[in-house]
């Protein structure tokens, strides 16, 4: 049932009454029901509408796992499945395959089989319970839809819940939330790096705008880029080896490249306006970029070596907060909708613009098929294929300008 229109509004019906369907019809109905499709009913102003769409999702059934922390496995298993989007869980006897495991503690060996008892998968796996299944969830994915997993993913975040501006830390799934700044001062801008093991971010403990860099292991911090003026919006290149950063050591806020340790600054940029939020291509050849030197922010695309920038025509008049999708086909980004923001995605082969939803600050995940933003003060995972859209954190605060790990 469709719980966005009215009960009492919608028309009684029975599948089997004669005189509303022909024996054809209900024979294509069966047939289809057969292929597990989705039935969705909508309202129609004289008789019920069906609409049957087949499911493209797998179908799974996640068993009991065995052992001490089996049943905490096989939840979050579950959950990272259905946070994929590419799987549906059914009850066990009807779904295409089974998911089940054996955990001794200290590790896990995953199996997956279809109703015939043909294995798919089995792999054995180690760390925390929560690293088990994560990295099992992760195969499954790679293995069933050739797409990478992304369970487990990181993501870096702003919250005002203190008072001030600090940086968090949370899983994909809204577990592991982690206070990772305590600066009481304004920390904004972090950037994950690739392999999640470092976060850079600006930092204004020096009464300017800095930027430091944490190591996550440690925990360790270092001021690594200080020049005179401002210094903000550092992002990692895919190899970690560069940052693309905004400077203003020479006048103007403009966009420079620098080495993993902030020295070496080359500028790529001269304009009168302000450029910032740089993101890299997938192979660090390109940097996205924005520009409010034409008077209202655009989009621009430049080489990391230097050269011409050059526009990206979105058709839209504010654009802002670009990020390059791992696979490199798209771009998504914030425009200016009436009062608010949305969030946009811009395909580059053939600049077809497409609005997503309402909120700020998009960053793709490691599949190139789910955007993270910020949304009334909530972090949003959305699935860009179907559109649903999950809940990862709130309350806490106004949440703000997510990373995450790829």
């Amino acid at each position: 049932m469709n719980p966005d229109f009215p009960q009492n509004a919608r028309p009684k019906m029975s599948l089997t009454t004669p005189s509303f369907f022909s024996s054809s019809f209900l024979c294509c109905i069966v047939l289809a029901l057969c292929n597990t499709p989705t039935v969705t009913t909508l309202q129609a102003q004289e008789a019920p509408l069906i609409e049957i769409v087949k499911s493209n999702k797998i179908s799974v059934t996640v068993s009991a796992f065995s052992g001490p922390e089996g049943q905490t496995i096989a939840q979050i298993v579950q959950r990272d499945l259905q946070l994929s989007g590419a799987f549906s869980v059914a009850a066990p006897g009807t779904a295409a395959l089974q998911i089940s495991g054996n955990s001794s503690g200290s590790s896990l060996r995953g199996s997956v089989r279809d109703r015939a008892g043909q294995s798919s998968l089995e792999r054995s796996y180690s760390g925390s319970a929560r690293t088990q299944a994560h990295a099992f969830a992760n195969d499954i994915i790679q293995t069933l839809t050739g797409t990478k997993g992304i369970a487990g993913t990181r993501i870096a975040f702003v919250s005002n819940k203190t008072g001030q501006k600090e940086i968090y830390l949370v899983d994909v799934d809204g577990s592991n939330l982690t206070q990772l700044t305590r600066d009481h001062s304004i920390s904004v801008s972090p950037a994950l790096s690739p392999d999640g093991r470092r976060l850079a971010y600006t930092g204004y403990q020096s009464g300017y705008a800095d930027v430091y860099e944490i190591d996550l292991g440690s925990g360790s911090r270092q001021r690594i880029i200080k020049y005179p003026g401002t210094n903000s919006g550092a992002s990692y290149s895919p190899d970690a080896n560069r940052f693309a950063v905004t400077l203003s050591k020479d006048g103007n806020p403009e966009l420079y490249v620098t080495d993993s340790g902030g020295s070496s600054p080359r500028r790529l940029t001269t304009t009168p306006g302000v450029e910032s939020s740089p993101s890299w291509s997938p192979d660090g050849r390109e940097i996205i970029y924005s520009s409010d030197a034409g008077g209202s922010p655009l989009l621009f695309r430049i080489s990391s070596s230097g050269g011409s920038p050059q526009p990206l025509r979105t058709g839209l008049s504010y654009n802002t907060e670009p990020n390059w999708s791992p696979d490199g086909k798209r771009v998504v980004f914030n425009s200016r909708d009436g009062g608010g923001f949305a969030v946009a995605s811009l395909e580059l082969a053939t600049g077809q613009v497409r609005v997503l939803a309402q909120g700020q600050d998009p960053v793709w995940t490691s599949n190139s098929r789910h955007v993270i933003f910020a949304q009334s003060g909530s972090l949003i995972l959305l699935d860009t294929q179907t559109m649903q859209k999950t809940v990862i954190l709130g309350g806490l605060g106004r949440i703000s300008e997510p990373s995450c790990t790829r």
